[in-house]
């Protein structure tokens, strides 16, 4: 895991990596900001997931939950 502020790194199997990162919208004129969550590998990111940050939270204490539940 990196310890960087607005972003984080988890190292998986084969190579990949998932990144969760904090990004700013270009396409909007106030700058928004969003959680970007990828699966990445070889610097080029596969798969993406973006998710409002007031959402981030209820995300993270679900996944907890999640895994308490099933032992993982």
């Amino acid at each position: 895991m990196n310890d960087e502020k607005g972003f984080m790194e988890i190292k998986m199997s084969s190579g990949w990596y998932m990144t969760v990162s904090l990004q700013k919208s270009d396409r909007f004129e106030e700058e928004k900001e969003y959680v970007e969550i990828a699966k990445e590998r070889n610097g080029q990111k596969q798969r993406r997931f973006n998710i409002n940050p007031k959402y981030v939270r209820a995300l993270g204490e679900a996944l907890v939950k999640f895994a308490d539940e099933n032992k993982l």
